[in-house]
């Protein structure tokens, strides 16, 4: 790909850097003309964590948390990019300067200057990058006091998620934290590269703000200042996909961001019908256990009927059996090994669990019918496999993805027939299919899954820089929150209040009132 010199200049000149960042390269303006190499605005020459032997001698200025002090001789600093030992002054021409960096909290924010040093022999330490050299100060500045922290920012603290969501700009700070969102921003950068530099795709943001659309999960509403009117956050980006393809990019990808309506729900528990007593079948049996078993004195084998069940509470008692193994320190899952896995050929429809006399998508309304089976949708639609598959990691699902329906009659009687949707809300989609739309399919990777895999974190929050609590709060800032009634005027929308929600609202009329 061909840029002109002006913006290659640009690109190799400048970069998204903070108010500390080191200068890496100046811009070129003109042969005649170069930006000076300090900005007025940086007030670092180097990173806390990129200083070695080979910098020995040189004058630096540091800025950075204060990590910990010990025995208010030696300091460590610590920013995004690593940790430094800070040798504190302790002659008396230096008083200053040590008072500043002995008494300031831990966690505040400091910057110093002085000149890289060795570390005395048999001091160095071979856990730390820098562990070669240490700062011999001259001159510190106190840029930021901290108050006393909620909790301390070192990772064998133990911290409730709660406290954790709260200060969430404090749980940053930690190593694993910084370790995970740094790793998830490299994983995605090769995601691109690997897309786009040696497959051809093209990356390209679909609108956040779209219409209400029947099928899938629950979507977040965004009113307007039309009476009535809404927009919808979309669940995914997935009637675009399609509409890109009929538009002609067949490779098209995008880190998107997906909106669901999903509050928290209880674990729900199959019904237990019966236990049925099976140990006659198994008295001949070959299998070991169960041989053993019935070898005891009250020794039994029973079974649970759960008609209708058997798909997902195998799967979990099986995931079961194998967290119980390892408990007693059978290896049965190596956490260092990726084992990927295809789940293919899923039923296209599911009866619905409220009414089971109509279907559903087991999938989402635009996924094709298995070519093998379109006679069935016709005859019985339960029995149609669909064009449906799944990317399993570990044991956990990490994506998912469909071919989807390019016929438009096709599609329209899977809506209005067997889903019996208002096809009205898809007249967009319909139209579009009408006009030469190709065979198409597409897959979505959940990236924030991924990355929990990848690092072993226990939970997806754990990989996302500001996320909401299980029942869908944001601890930190208290959203959702109230907004007054003259916010919703323009928006023609008025709160009805529950019986059991009058307490807050004289709260908020409390607050708007003082």
């Amino acid at each position: 790909m061909y840029f002109p010199s002006w913006m290659r200049q640009l690109y190799r000149g400048l970069s998204a850097q903070p108010a500390w960042a080191s200068p890496r390269r100046s811009l070129v303006l003109s042969p005649h003309r170069r930006l000076p190499e300090f900005s007025s605005f940086i007030a670092r020459t180097n990173t806390c964590g990129e200083l070695r032997s080979s910098h020995l001698g040189q004058e630096v200025t540091l800025c950075g948390w204060i990590q910990y002090r010990r025995q208010n001789i030696f300091l460590v600093l610590r920013d995004f990019h690593g940790l430094v030992q800070i040798v504190i002054p302790q002659d008396e021409s230096a008083a200053s300067v040590k008072k500043i960096l002995c008494e300031a909290p831990v966690e505040s924010v400091v910057q110093v200057s002085g000149t890289v040093v060795a570390r005395p022999p048999g001091q160095e330490n071979p856990k730390m990058p820098t562990g070669e050299i240490e700062i011999k100060v001259k001159t510190a500045e106190l840029l930021n006091s901290c108050k006393k922290l909620p909790f301390e920012i070192k990772d064998f603290v133990k911290k409730t998620e709660a406290l954790r969501l709260q200060y969430r700009y404090l749980d940053l700070r930690s190593f694993q934290m910084q370790r995970n969102l740094r790793l998830r921003s490299q994983m995605v950068m090769r995601m691109r590269e690997y897309l786009c530099n040696l497959h051809g795709f093209i990356d390209i943001e679909t609108p956040t703000l779209f219409k209400k659309t029947p099928g899938g999960a629950k979507e977040f509403l965004v009113p307007s200042r039309e009476p009535g009117k809404f927009y919808s956050l979309p669940q995914s980006p997935q009637q675009f996909k399609q509409l890109l393809m009929i538009g002609g990019f067949d490779r098209y990808f995008q880190v998107a961001r997906c909106y669901r309506d999903e509050g928290s729900r209880p674990d729900r528990q199959p019904e237990f019908t019966q236990i049925i007593d099976i140990s006659n079948v198994f008295r001949n049996t070959e299998i070991g256990f169960l041989q053993d078993a019935l070898s005891k004195p009250q020794g039994t084998v029973k079974a649970i009927c759960v008609p209708g069940g058997a798909c997902s509470l195998l799967g979990k008692l099986r995931l079961e059996c194998a967290d119980l193994l390892e408990k007693k320190g059978v290896v049965l899952r190596d956490p260092a090994l990726f084992s990927f896995l295809w789940v293919v050929d899923f039923p296209l429809f599911l009866p619905k669990e409220d009414n089971p006399r109509e279907l559903e998508s087991a999938h989402h309304p635009f996924t094709a019918p298995h070519p093998s089976d379109i006679h069935l949708l016709y005859t019985e639609p339960e029995k149609v496999r669909s064009q449906h598959y799944d990317l399993v990691l570990n044991g956990s699902e990490i994506g998912g993805g469909s071919i989807r329906i390019h016929n438009a009659e096709l599609q329209h009687y899977v809506l209005a027939t067997l889903l019996k949707e208002d096809v009205k809300l898809l007249s967009h989609l319909l139209q579009a299919l009408d006009y030469g739309a190709p065979p198409h399919g597409g897959i979505a990777l959940g990236l924030d899954r991924l990355m929990c895999l990848v690092t072993g974190s226990p939970s997806i929050r754990d990989v996302i820089a500001f996320p909401k609590s299980f029942r869908g709060h944001d601890l930190m800032s208290s959203a959702p929150d109230c907004v007054p009634p003259e916010d919703l005027k323009p928006y023609h929308i008025q709160v009805s209040w529950p019986a059991d929600s009058e307490s807050e609202k004289n709260s908020l009329n409390l607050h708007q009132e003082s």
